[in-house]
């Protein structure tokens, strides 16, 4: 019996490890981001760093993933915090943590106090973000962009889009993003180039 037991949990350890898609490497990661991004490779990995870090934080206190529902998206140093904490404390809390990851210069504070949304809700929003992405990929008329440049995050139906952009190359994103539906709100956390 012990045998047959160490052999299940041997192989599940095996399956599980194989099935991983987290990158093992950054340099795979920057490279690939490098050709579709304006950072420079130390800002890819400092904003990933910002990220993990700031997970690894708010995920190691007992009450705020289970209370709440989170997203951290860093941008150049900038860290967009989305989601829904139920009350002003766990949000005050959820942002003390993140402040203090390294690197981060600015934080835009977008938690409203409320319960965590449901899976359908959190579906929905996917659905609008893959529908903003394949919109900003139809774009054509710029010929420097690419639309890999900009993070495009929802929550509760409202878009919120990141990147370093031209203002020009912002006001068409925005105007692409504004036709897709089902968004009740666009907010930009763009940072301007010119």
């Amino acid at each position: 019996m012990k045998k047959i037991f160490l052999s299940f949990i041997l192989l599940n350890c095996f399956l599980i490890g194989a099935c991983s898609t987290a990158p093992r490497n950054y340099q795979e990661i920057t490279e690939q981001s490098l050709l579709q991004d304006r950072r420079s490779r130390e800002a890819i990995l400092i904003d990933k760093n910002i990220e993990m870090e700031a997970y690894s934080e708010l995920n190691s206190e007992d009450d705020l993933p289970s209370q709440c529902h989170f997203t951290i998206t860093a941008y150049n140093g900038a860290v967009l915090i989305t989601g829904e904490a139920p009350s002003e404390e766990l949000k005050k809390k959820i942002i003390a943590i993140v402040q203090v990851a390294p690197n981060v210069k600015l934080i835009h504070d977008n938690l409203t106090i409320a319960y965590p949304s449901d899976s359908s809700s959190r579906a929905n929003d996917q659905l609008i973000t893959e529908t903003v992405k394949v919109a900003l990929d139809q774009i054509r008329t710029m010929p420097d962009f690419d639309p890999a440049m900009i993070k495009v995050i929802t929550e509760n139906g409202i878009v919120y889009l990141m990147g370093l952009v031209h203002r020009d190359e912002g006001t068409i994103v925005i105007n692409v993003t504004r036709l897709q539906p089902g968004i009740k709100q666009i907010i930009t956390v763009f940072e301007y180039v010119d």
